[in-house]
């Protein structure tokens, strides 16, 4: 006997009232498609809701979600069509509770709920920190602007910069060192405008 999500009735017996061919299809593709998922299913939502308590019903409400969209259209495949339905049940709860908890998902992009854009004040002040940035990087020497740049911002190895630079790898210890140190001079210890300097 094979209980649905909605009815709890037994789904096979042809003298049941809801026993329409459509209906049945559903039933059927419910019970072979679906709840094979409910293991992996599971994982998801204990590895996506903090609370282990609500996993059941949520399980649960997932289930009936998908079964009432597989009464009007049977979906396929079933595995995504069932996954993006536990997805937005969690995102219709996270909205509903107005607070989006650190351990609601691990990958926020997979949820997709939207993020606060910076202000405009916040763009200002970045703006103006990336121009006191490459102002310092200008002032720099030729050789430790070279270092500082492929290797704090394009974030190449010691090996690799020594190779494009044609030098030692003590060279471009050397000249890193010389060049953070100089940069955190010239930012921290001078007026923060240092475009109007000479």
């Amino acid at each position: 006997m094979v209980d649905t999500p909605q009815t709890g009735h037994d789904a096979a017996n042809p003298r049941h009232p809801d026993a329409d061919p459509a209906l049945l299809e559903a039933r059927a593709w419910f019970v072979r498609e679906v709840l094979p998922l409910e293991s992996v299913l599971v994982q998801f939502l204990h590895h996506s809701w903090r609370n282990p308590n609500d996993i059941a019903d949520l399980r649960q409400e997932v289930y009936v979600r998908v079964y009432e969209a597989a009464r009007k259209q049977i979906p396929h495949p079933a595995k995504p069509f069932v996954f993006a339905i536990a997805r937005n049940l969690l995102i219709d709860l996270i909205r509903r509770e107005h607070i989006i908890p650190i351990g609601a998902a691990s990958d926020w992009e997979t949820l997709n709920v939207t993020t606060d854009e910076p202000g405009p004040d916040r763009n200002v002040i970045a703006r103006d920190e990336l121009g006191r940035l490459q102002a310092a990087l200008d002032r720099l020497p030729p050789r430790c602007r070279e270092a500082v740049i492929l290797g704090r911002i394009e974030t190449l190895s010691r090996r690799e910069i020594a190779r494009r630079m044609g030098v030692s790898e003590a060279t471009v210890t050397e000249h890193l060192t010389k060049g953070m140190r100089a940069l955190a001079n010239i930012l921290y210890s001078e007026p923060a405008d240092l475009r109007r300097k000479p």
